[in-house]
């Protein structure tokens, strides 16, 4: 039970930090672009990256860690991080078809669900 307090804990500060750096690099550099989400994806990437590298080879670490900052944290923050991640590691399994179908499969059924989900919410009115 104590797991699902650290993965609350960490998703709470993750949504907040979301929405902080999403409306801070918005309101800089503006909206035509959408960079507050950009900034968000490329940093949650390099946070995910580092923290399952370093929490993965110190096992003398306490296991919370891991539900608080991958999981918690950066699942709340961004899930672009974790789509990179197992891309990542499919590539280093040597598997790089498969990782390139995930990789290209997510991104163009990710599309068709989004403009589909579109689709149905404006045909309900």
């Amino acid at each position: 039970m104590q797991k699902y307090f650290y993965i609350a804990v960490g998703g709470a500060l993750g949504s907040i930090a979301r929405y902080w750096v999403g409306s801070t690099v918005a309101g800089r550099l503006g909206t035509k672009f959408p960079y507050g989400t950009f900034v968000i994806n490329l940093t949650a990437c390099l946070v995910i990256g580092f923290a399952l590298t370093f929490l993965g080879r110190r096992v003398e670490l306490n296991p919370a860690w891991r539900y608080l900052i991958p999981v918690g944290f950066v699942g709340a923050y961004s899930t672009f991080s974790t789509y990179e991640w197992e891309t990542l590691s499919t590539l280093r399994a040597g598997a790089f078809s498969l990782a390139a179908l995930y990789a290209v499969g997510s991104l163009v059924l990710g599309l068709v669900a989004v403009w589909g989900g579109s689709v149905l919410a404006e045909m309900m009115g």
